[in-house]
């Protein structure tokens, strides 16, 4: 019997989407700052004499990068944590990390005040923030689908992905709030770290919640058939590696077009097809709000029609449509509703992967490995396909001159997630998570 249906009652199903959901949203509205700030951070911290703006949007684009490539580490660390002694008190204190290592962000000097040392500063703090932000992932979604009512995990691990466009709206509208409000000599010299400063107080209250968290009762009957969680039956890891690298090829396509749409189009349109910083931020508004509208009900249509069916239909999406969207945006002739519409449709189909996504990768590792292996997967993906896309998308462009990068880029990754998703078996949302 599915201890799921017996075990939890309705009020535990939401205090756990809660705050599974409230973490996430503050990691991704840090990261959707960076990058929506990053020709103002570029020109803070990484302008060098005699090199070119798109010079030092590369080297704001390479720390960026190394923060996403810290999230493995940190999804190992805090993944075999979190599946020996729980998944509340490491997302607890995944939390607290991750909030001060933003907030520190906030404070930094800059290169005018302290020379080389204030990049170096900053990418080092922007690896703490990803080392701590790579044990967020694997918790909250283990901890969510864990809680999830018979039949809903594809709700509720949508949940996990609607809060990544939370995080990333909320940071783009208070980047375009500030850039209203604010001269650009007021942004570019202390504007731009209120949202970094903002960290606090959302930590404040995501650690109020998680603070009222029980533990799942996945993990507990985890704890109980094997005595000790560390104690139970070794779980081959041949076996998780393999089941790792398949997830990083259903993932990469979702990675690389959510950071191309959603956080790299900004620095894009301004360098590469100039638009203003405002048009820019207001083309990546309506890409989210796309992405936002298509979550759940992808993540509600996969609980009926399975992960396989709507995962396979929104890669194939992705790999029709993104040249003739790409090619709208670079059209000169055409209408601002047009592009509008264009950027819209782009985010709504990177929503339909990422609704279904967090189940799918939970219903792939049993209890015992959930956390490190589903947190590996997604940390991996996106640390090469996402938080390498601003630094290859770039530089490819600064290199070629070819303004169909980002569509190549994107393409090329859907191909192999397409036959990667083939693999996926049709009644994995039908089997209970204790049966894996």
């Amino acid at each position: 019997m599915d201890v799921q249906t017996t075990v939890i009652d309705a009020r535990q199903s939401r205090q756990a989407l809660l705050a599974g959901s409230v973490g996430n949203f503050i990691e991704w509205y840090e990261f959707g700052v960076y990058g929506f700030l990053a020709t103002v951070i570029a020109a803070n911290f990484f302008t060098l004499q005699g090199e070119s703006e798109i010079t030092s949007l590369i080297l704001t684009y390479a720390a960026f990068a190394l923060a996403f490539f810290c999230r493995p580490i940190g999804a190992v660390i805090f993944g075999r944590i979190g599946d020996r002694i729980g998944r509340r008190p490491t997302l607890i204190a995944v939390l607290l990390l991750m909030t001060l290592a933003t907030a520190l962000i906030g404070v930094m000097p800059t290169y005018a005040s302290i020379g080389v040392a204030a990049p170096l500063l900053l990418t080092l703090l922007r690896m703490f923030q990803g080392l701590f932000a790579g044990g967020e992932f694997g918790g909250a979604v283990s901890l969510m689908t864990e809680f999830a009512p018979k039949g809903k995990r594809g709700l509720y691990g949508a949940w996990q992905s609607l809060t990544v466009a939370f995080g990333l709206l909320a940071g783009a509208g208070l980047v375009a709030l500030l850039a209203a409000l604010l001269t650009p000599e007021q942004l570019h010299d202390w504007g731009w770290r209120i949202p970094f400063l903002l960290a606090l107080p959302m930590g404040a209250v995501a650690l109020w919640l998680r603070l009222k968290l029980q533990e799942t009762p996945s993990f507990k009957q985890a704890q109980q058939s094997g005595g000790e969680t560390a104690q139970a039956p070794e779980v081959k890891l041949g076996s998780v590696l393999k089941t790792i690298l398949i997830g990083i090829g259903r993932m990469m396509g979702w990675s690389a077009a959510g950071y191309t749409f959603l956080v790299v189009m900004p620095s894009y349109l301004q360098t590469s097809l100039h638009a203003t910083f405002q048009q820019a931020l207001v083309a990546t508004v309506l890409a989210n709000v796309g992405f936002a509208l298509t979550i759940l009900p992808a993540g509600i249509l996969s609980d009926k029609l399975g992960r396989k069916t709507v995962m396979l239909t929104a890669v194939i999406a992705v790999i029709l449509f993104t040249f003739p969207l790409l090619h709208l945006l670079q059209d000169p002739q055409s209408s601002l509703l047009t592009k509008g519409m264009a950027v819209l449709i782009a985010g709504a189909v990177v929503g339909m992967l990422a609704g279904p996504g967090p189940a799918m990768l939970a219903e792939m590792f049993p209890t015992r490995v959930r956390y490190t292996g589903l947190g590996l997967a997604y940390s991996l993906s996106n640390a090469v396909f996402s938080g390498s896309a601003g630094l290859i998308i770039t530089g490819l462009i600064k290199q070629t001159g070819n303004l169909d990068i980002p569509a190549y880029y994107v393409v090329a990754t859907s191909v192999v997630s397409l036959f990667a998703l083939m693999t996926l078996r049709r009644d994995d949302h039908l089997r209970s998570l204790n049966e894996r």
